[in-house]
């Protein structure tokens, strides 16, 4: 008897595409429209976006169970209980806690020796670089107004991609908001580099030159402001490993 569950909302991208490189693909009836559905998959019903969501279209799914991530879909999983829907809701911060988030879903689909396999290739290319000269400052913006450095796992791929975090006594702080920069502190630490992702919407690299003062930043003056998708960095899934390539890519240039 199969007992794992065969109609899957994904409120979450990223459990989403897991379940898709699991080879789970059929168990999911539903995703959130921020995932970008593989061309070679059937799609499937797009049913929310990040805090909100189509309860009826989901109800017509009649899911045996609704996967849902991070503090900021908390009104929508209390709401989906309330309803009496069955929610998986994960809050993974760091790479240790992606990992094991990962290996979990896989044993819910009965995918273990399947995700194992992508585990050991997701460790494998997140890899710490080796042989480290110089380590390059970097400011990541995951948000422009106001301004919120990089959440824990972006803080670790920056040290493994061989950069400094301008802000390492941030990435322990698990809520956005409590990750708020000001630009003074920015100029203070003079990045030499700039990455930025802004959730849901593209990256003007052009503003964050513009800023006041800024000019006066080394990541400005030599041009190294870079946007990484959102798909690949702020996802807390297998896709991190395109993000921290872009890293390396960058900060190997300049050392």
């Amino acid at each position: 008897m199969n007992l794992s569950p065969q109609r899957i909302v994904c409120l979450s991208a990223e459990a989403a595409d897991w379940f898709w490189r699991l080879g789970a693909w059929e168990n999911v009836a539903g995703v959130t429209a921020f995932f970008e559905q593989p061309p070679d998959a059937p799609p499937k019903p797009r049913v929310s976006g990040f805090s909100s969501a189509n309860f009826e279209q989901i109800e017509k799914l009649n899911p045996d169970l609704i996967v849902t991530f991070s503090d900021v879909q908390t009104q929508l999983t209390t709401e989906l209980v309330q309803r009496g829907f069955p929610v998986f809701a994960t809050n993974q911060r760091t790479l240790e806690e992606i990992e094991n988030t990962l290996s979990l879903l896989a044993r819910i689909v009965n995918r273990e020796r399947e995700g194992e396999k992508l585990l050991d290739e997701f460790r494998a290319r997140l890899a710490p670089v080796e042989k480290i000269s110089k380590r390059p400052r970097v400011y990541f913006e995951e948000w422009n107004e106001p301004m919120i450095s990089g959440i824990a796992w972006v803080s670790e791929l920056i040290e493994r991609a061989g950069g400094e975090d301008i802000f390492p006594e941030l990435k322990s702080k698990r809520a956005a908001m409590e990750r708020v920069v000001s630009p003074e502190q920015i100029c203070a630490a003079n990045p030499e580099i700039i990455f930025a992702s802004w959730c849901g919407k593209p990256v003007n690299i052009s503003e964050i030159a513009s800023r006041p003062g800024w000019e006066k930043l080394s990541a400005v003056r030599h041009r190294r402001i870079y946007e990484i998708s959102g798909d690949d960095i702020l996802q807390p899934g297998f896709r991190l490993i395109y993000g921290f390539q872009k890293i390396k890519q960058q900060l190997q240039a300049i050392v």
